[in-house]
């Protein structure tokens, strides 16, 4: 994707525009993560050229989109399937079997962290804390979190969401 073709809609730049005005004039930096969310969702990743897009946008350095963009397990900044399996690697879940489950997705979809399957469904990625360390172990995918995870839970999600992509959006 050339720099050139980088454009959000004007319906999105109209968006970006109500995320800025939440924030006091001078503090457009402070809309950084909302505006990550809406080039993510229209662009599907956030590749370099997009990061600079949205660093002109709120008219800050590329590298302050850069280093919030690469910290936050919840924006990828390489394409990732229609379906991102974002498995807790924090204590609680470990001790509760997390290694275990990954490594059974792994084994199911044939991929490994940090993968996509060869058709482009499923992306495998390892995260910090979720917050729900009462439910672990435990995985989000799209808006939706999956607890207390056994084998055939995952089964049942990976046929869930193979059939239906878009189900891992709250109201589906």
């Amino acid at each position: 994707m050339s720099q050139e073709n980088i454009q959000l809609p004007e319906d999105l730049l109209q968006e970006v525009g109500r995320q800025i005005a939440k924030f006091p004039e001078g503090m457009q930096k402070s809309a950084l993560l909302n505006v990550l969310h809406i080039a993510q969702a229209h662009f599907g990743h956030l590749s370099e050229p997009v990061m600079d897009y949205v660093a002109r946008l709120l008219h800050i350095l590329p590298i302050e989109v850069y280093e919030v963009a690469t910290f936050y397990s919840m924006y990828d900044t390489v394409p990732v399937g229609k379906v991102k399996l974002e498995v807790c690697r924090t204590g609680p879940c470990m001790i509760e079997g997390a290694e275990k489950i990954v490594s059974y997705i792994e084994h199911k979809l044939g991929i490994k962290d940090g993968e996509t399957t060869a058709d482009g469904m499923f992306t495998l990625k390892t995260v910090e804390c979720l917050g729900a360390c009462g439910y672990a172990p435990m995985l989000q995918a799209g808006e939706k979190f999956h607890e207390h995870l056994t084998e055939a839970k995952v089964d049942e999600l990976i046929e869930k969401y193979r059939n239906n992509p878009k189900a891992n959006y709250l109201g589906l």
